[in-house]
This record gives C-alpha cells, sequence and structure tokens, in this order.
C-alpha cells in the first residue's frame, strides 16, 4: 500500500514539474510577442512623424490602414496606438484601401479627401442660427445699436464669444475667427481718410504743383519742400518704438509726459531738397513761427543750398497751407520777402490744398525716416535730437544735416497792413492764394 501511495505522490510531482516548465515557456513566449510587438508599433509611430506633414487628410488615412494591413491581427490596435488615430477611421481606410485594390472605388478629385457629405455636419448646419446672430451682433455695433452688448466694449474674438455663449450658442474662438473670416471681417486699425472737405480744385492744384516742380528741376533750379515736424517733449519721456538691447534691461523713462520746464520742447523744421535727396532740420528752442521758418530756410541756403547751387536763379518752396508756413500768414510772407531781398531772386510758392498735408514730401522722404530712427531712444537733450536727426540715412542715399536753433521767436508778431505793402508779391492766374511769387525789392521804407 505504501509503495502505491509514494509512486501516485511521484507521479503528481513530475506533473507538476512539466506544468511549470510549459508554464516559463508560455509566460517567455507572451513576453517575446509583446517586446516584437512594441517593437513593429515604434516602427510605424517612427514611419508616421517622418510623412505626415506632407500627407493629405485622405492619404494620411490610407498610410495607416496599409500599416494595419500589413501588421496582421491586432494591426487597428497597433496602428491606432502608433499614430493616434481613431480605430474606426483606420478601420473605414481599410475598406479604402481594399476597395482600391479591387477597382470599386469611386474616384475623389486630388483636392478632396473625403466624398461630398463626409466628415461631421458644419456647425453653422448643427446651429442655423449661429451664423445670423453673429452678423447682427457685429453690424450693430457698426451702426451704434445702444442694445448691442459690444457697442462700448472691444470688439475681440473673446468678447464676441462671450456674447454667443448668452444667447445660447456653443463656439469657440477658432469657430467665431473662421465665421467671421467667412462675413468678410478682420482686424482693422484706424485709417486717417477724413479730410474734411475737398476744395474742387484740389486734384488740379497738385497738377499745378507737379508742372511748376517739372520745370524747376528741368531748369536746374532747387526746389525744396518745407515743414514743422511734431514738436517733442525733451528728456527722460517715453518715445514710441522698440530697439535691441540687453535682455531685461530697457530705458526707464517717467511716467508722466508733463513738460520739463527746463528743458521743454523741440520744435524742429525741416527743409527737404527734392533734386539732391538732402535735408536740413533746425531743432527750435522757442516758439513754431513764420520767422522761425525762413530762419531755417535762409540757413538751409547758406549752409546746404548756395553749394550746391552756385548759379541759381530762382527758388521754389512746397509747403502745407498752414502753420508757420500757412498761405493766410502774413509774417511768412513778410519774412519771405527778407529772404527774396538777401539772396537777389525770386522765391515761388505753392501751397498744398486744404486737409492735404501728409502728402507734402518731406513728410515722407524725411520725417518718417527720422521717426524710425529715433524709436524706442528718450530724447533727453537738445543734442542728442539733433544728432538722432543727423544720423538719419535711408537706401537711396538721404543725407541729413541738423543744428540747434537758440534764437527766440515771440508769438503774436503783428505785421501791419504798410509792412505787408512791401511785399513784391505776385500772385499767380491759378488760385493766386495758394500759389505766388516774391521778387526782389527795397525794404528800407519798412517799419
Amino acid at each position: 500500500m505504501k509503495k502505491i501511495l509514494a509512486r501516485k505522490s511521484g507521479a503528481r510531482k513530475s506533473a507538476a514539474r512539466r506544468s511549470g516548465r510549459r508554464n516559463t515557456k508560455r509566460v517567455a513566449a507572451k513576453q517575446s510577442a509583446i517586446v516584437a510587438r512594441a517593437a513593429r508599433e515604434s516602427e510605424i509611430r517612427d514611419r508616421y512623424n517622418a510623412l505626415k506633414s506632407s500627407f493629405t487628410e485622405r492619404a494620411r488615412r490610407l498610410f495607416v490602414a496599409n500599416e494595419a494591413i500589413a501588421f496582421g491581427y491586432g494591426g487597428i490596435v497597433a496602428a491606432a496606438r502608433a499614430t493616434g488615430m481613431a480605430p474606426s477611421v483606420i478601420g473605414n481606410g481599410i475598406k479604402e484601401v481594399r476597395a482600391i485594390e479591387d477597382g470599386t472605388t469611386p474616384s475623389l478629385p486630388p483636392t478632396r479627401s473625403r466624398r461630398p457629405g463626409g466628415g461631421r455636419k458644419a456647425t453653422t448646419e448643427k446651429d442655423p442660427t449661429l451664423l445670423p446672430d453673429l452678423k447682427a451682433l457685429i453690424e450693430s455695433t457698426t451702426r451704434g445699436d445702444p442694445e448691442s452688448p459690444l457697442l462700448w466694449t472691444a470688439r475681440s474674438q473673446r468678447n464676441i464669444v462671450a456674447a454667443l455663449k448668452k444667447q445660447g450658442h456653443q463656439t469657440n474662438k477658432n469657430m467665431v475667427a473662421r465665421l467671421l473670416k467667412k462675413l468678410g471681417y478682420s482686424l482693422q486699425a484706424n485709417r486717417k481718410r477724413l479730410e474734411g472737405a475737398q476744395h474742387p480744385d484740389r486734384n488740379a492744384q497738385f497738377e499745378h504743383i507737379n508742372e511748376t516742380i517739372r520745370r524747376q528741376l528741368e531748369a536746374n533750379e532747387p526746389v525744396i519742400s518745407v515743414d514743422t515736424k511734431k514738436k517733442e517733449l525733451v528728456g527722460d519721456f517715453k518715445n514710441g518704438g522698440r530697439e535691441l538691447r540687453a535682455h531685461g534691461d530697457p530705458d526707464d523713462v517717467k511716467v508722466h509726459d508733463f513738460v520739463d520746464p527746463e528743458q521743454g520742447r523741440a520744435a524742429p523744421y525741416g527743409v527737404y531738397d527734392l533734386q539732391k535727396n538732402e535735408a536740413w532740420v533746425s531743432v527750435g528752442l522757442s516758439h513754431d513761427t513764420g520767422e522761425f521758418a525762413v530762419q531755417t530756410i535762409r540757413t538751409w541756403w547758406k549752409e546746404m543750398g548756395a553749394p550746391r547751387y552756385p548759379d541759381a536763379s530762382s527758388l521754389l518752396i512746397t509747403a502745407d497751407g498752414g502753420g508757420s508756413n500757412g498761405y493766410r500768414l502774413r509774417l511768412w510772407k513778410y519774412e519771405l520777402q527778407g529772404l527774396v531781398d538777401d539772396l537777389g531772386f525770386p522765391i515761388t510758392v505753392c501751397h498744398l490744398p486744404p486737409g492735404t498735408s501728409k502728402w507734402n514730401k518731406i513728410e515722407h522722404r524725411l520725417f518718417s525716416f527720422i521717426t524710425k530712427n529715433w524709436r524706442g531712444k528718450p530724447l533727453v537733450t537738445h543734442q542728442v535730437i539733433v544728432n538722432l536727426i543727423a544720423a538719419t540715412t535711408t537706401t537711396t542715399g538721404l543725407t541729413v544735416r541738423s543744428q540747434i536753433d537758440d534764437r527766440i521767436y515771440p508769438k503774436g508778431r503783428k505785421v501791419s497792413d504798410k509792412q505787408l505793402a512791401l511785399v513784391n508779391l505776385e500772385p499767380n492766374a491759378f488760385h493766386g492764394e495758394w500759389n505766388y511769387t516774391i521778387h526782389p525789392t527795397s525794404r528800407d521804407n519798412a517799419s
């Protein structure tokens, strides 16, 4: 009996050892299969990542489906894990691949990735009132509807989304951006175009100016454009724009833009030579008056004009219709007479029509480049302003000279009728108030 029991016990132990060995082999085989599967998934992932940026939606779907087919059993799950594509999309791709192989797939245009009607419905189809409500919301702010929630707030995408959600729509910024583009809206800044009432002879005056300049340049006589640049605060004040500096080390400037009583303001008056592409800028410390304007022209002629035009017999000036060189300003004409007498030859002046000061050549050939050159730099002293102006250049070869004018030009200086009568002014037949020539004369009787 004991021998029988011993034989049974030994048989059980032997069977257990054989079963253990089989289990060990199964576990090892399973682990080996897992490692091999992970390696194949990694290969799919690498191939997909290398090419996905150049795939269209359809090409991506067909590529992943083909990888799943090549993988074999469990290919859809493996391809989904490797690429992140939904298993249902891969399944549809496999059907499409097999249909292509069988020649039964309908042809798609090269620009399409789905059959007509494929994909989810557009939000505007699921929510038919979304687009009309968005359009009404935007238009009401333009037309001034007092009930519009956007009338007194920034019309940003964030605020538009919030307003639409209050109306019960499910939307987001990206969706609103697409819909706004569809409606023809885009980000727009204010544009300076309203110039007031246009003079009926505005275009004719421009044509007159252009023709006068053409004749003057053909005769090799000087033509200058003059104007006053925007007055600038002098001191440690913020100046618009940015420039390269060490990270975290911006220039510190004053919080408030109150005029420094010691430094005051700077009044840059410019003279731009249209023929030579050169300019002179006087930086005034006093007031911007007609006397200051003419004195700047006199300085330009002494420093730059006379050496460039030694045989000049006339000078043409184009100027705005207002300011210190305005066509109504008596002091401007009276001081020009003094300059004409000093030069010994006539000066012709052509004023731009009212409301067109930004068309003056000096604005976009000189002043705009000065502003670019000193962007982000505090104008701490008048000398700094002079240095920055004089350093202004352009790719077309602009050269600028500048100097401080420390003379005092009093405001409110009156020119009497008697003094004005001494101005030897010859008005042009076309709008003599805008176009006139001042000839040399004796001013001994001027008081």
